[in-house]
């Protein structure tokens, strides 16, 4: 069974954290992986793109010349795809490109990449993580004390409002709930700051 050190917030060793091997140690599956990030990232996507036909552009209602006798190729209209200013032939127009991934591909990308985190070390255990009041001064201090890297996830058990205030101002750090995490921001942040009782949210929700 992984087990993690357990770390107060000026970064002494306070304890041991034995990790869910049904969650923190399986065979990690890529394809997984990637099938989730490619989700959230279409899901995020606004789809307001949008360009104009031959039938949208102004101009162009009546014919440029005749059509036979000025040997110059016919021609209906200006606005037609090969002029300069017509309309586009395949117009990209506005659409909604969410999709939805098997809940079962998901849990699996979930535990798939916190895996990963353990097994590379990046996962940093604190006791407890609390402020009396938001103070970024204070939260960059707890971070360089447990050698979180610079793009730090923090994730928390309830909503911490103080907490998430004071990482407001830190560059490349997010905080979230345990049960909002996702497979994309795991990635992306490379240190996962978690609570030993976000930790014990997360086995009971992804186990």
């Amino acid at each position: 069974m992984p087990k993690l050190d357990v770390l107060s917030m000026t970064g002494e060793k306070v304890g041991d954290y034995d990790l869910n091997p049904d969650i923190f140690d399986i065979e990690v599956n890529e394809h997984a992986v990637y099938l989730v990030v490619k989700n959230i990232r279409a899901n995020k996507r606004q789809g307001t793109h949008s360009a104009k036909t031959r039938a949208e552009v102004r101009g162009g209602g009546r014919k440029p010349w005749r059509q036979k006798g000025t040997g110059r190729a016919r021609q209906g209209s200006i606005r037609s795809p090969q002029w300069r200013g017509g309309g586009v032939v395949f117009a990209k127009k506005p659409r909604d490109y969410s999709y939805t991934t098997p809940k079962k591909i998901r849990r699996l990308a979930m535990k798939s990449v916190l895996t990963s985190k353990a097994r590379d070390n990046e996962i940093i255990v604190l006791d407890s993580l609390n402020f009396e009041k938001p103070k970024t001064k204070d939260m960059v201090k707890v971070l360089e004390s447990i050698n979180a890297d610079k793009k730090a996830y923090v994730v928390t058990a309830d909503n911490c409002e103080n907490v998430i205030r004071s990482c407001n101002n830190i560059p490349n750090t997010k905080t979230e709930m345990a049960q909002n995490i996702n497979v994309y921001d795991l990635l992306k942040y490379n240190s996962l700051v978690v609570t030993k009782d976000a930790l014990d949210k997360i086995s009971e929700v992804f186990a």
